[in-house]
This record gives structure tokens, C-alpha cells and sequence, in this order.
């Protein structure tokens, strides 16, 4: 891996640790099981140290070369666009559970999907702003 690392790149794989989140959620919050659960949670736990390993190597690799101000500005942007559409969802999620809409499973689901929404729609603004030169 030669090529340079770009806060693209880096803001893109913040989806993939959202996916995480949702898998371990998943795992840890499941009422049933089935034998081919073992191998998912296997899988999972395999793919997460090597992405961390990959990703620290990216990330460092990151840290030492030279940085792009408009690129870091359009981040901080995103993030607090972002931060908004979290606030607004986190209320509305506990405002359905005080009211008993959902249950405390579901509420922790809708928290981690959220949470792979946002990471989704983050990278999609990053772009779009910084496609732009905004």
C-alpha cells in the first residue's frame, strides 16, 4: 500500500466500524440461538482485529503526511451537521421508550442503526462538500 491516505478514506471506513457496532449489538442483545451463530460471531471477531491492524497502519501512515485544511474544514462541517441529526434521533428514540412505543431491545437497535445511518450519511456529505470545494 503505497498510495497516499486520504481524511476520505478514513472518514469511509468509520462505515465499516459502524457495521461492527451493529454485529456485536447483534450479538450480545439476541434472545434465540442457532448453531451457525458461532461462526458469524468467529468471523466478526477475525475480521475486526485485522481491519483494526490494517486501519492503525493507515492511520499512522495518515499522521505523517501533509494535511488538506479544506478537507478538515468540510469534516468539522459534516460532523456538526451530523451531531444535529444525532440529538434529534436520540430524542425521538427515548421519547417513544418513555411513552412504552418500544421496548429496550428495540430502542438499542434503533441506536445502533442510527448510528450506521449517520456514519453513511457523513461520508455521503463529506463528499459531496468536499467534491465541491465548499
Amino acid at each position: 500500500m503505497r498510495s497516499k491516505v486520504t481524511l476520505k478514506e478514513l472518514v469511509g471506513t468509520k462505515i465499516i466500524y459502524a457495521v461492527l457496532l451493529v454485529c456485536y449489538y447483534w450479538m450480545w442483545a439476541r434472545r434465540d440461538w442457532h448453531s451457525y451463530y458461532e461462526t458469524i460471531q468467529n468471523m466478526v471477531v477475525i475480521f475486526t482485529i485485522v481491519f483494526f491492524l490494517l486501519q492503525a497502519s493507515r492511520v499512522h501512515k495518515y499522521s505523517k503526511e501533509e494535511k488538506d485544511e479544506l478537507a478538515i474544514q468540510n469534516l468539522r462541517r459534516t460532523d456538526a451537521i451530523g451531531l444535529k441529526i444525532m440529538i434529534a434521533a436520540t430524542v425521538f428514540i427515548a421519547f417513544a421508550c418513555a411513552v412504552r412505543a418500544i421496548d429496550g431491545p428495540t430502542a438499542g437497535y434503533a441506536l445502533v442503526g442510527t448510528i450506521l445511518v449517520l456514519a453513511v450519511v457523513r461520508f455521503i456529505i463529506f463528499c459531496v462538500m468536499d467534491s465541491k470545494g465548499v
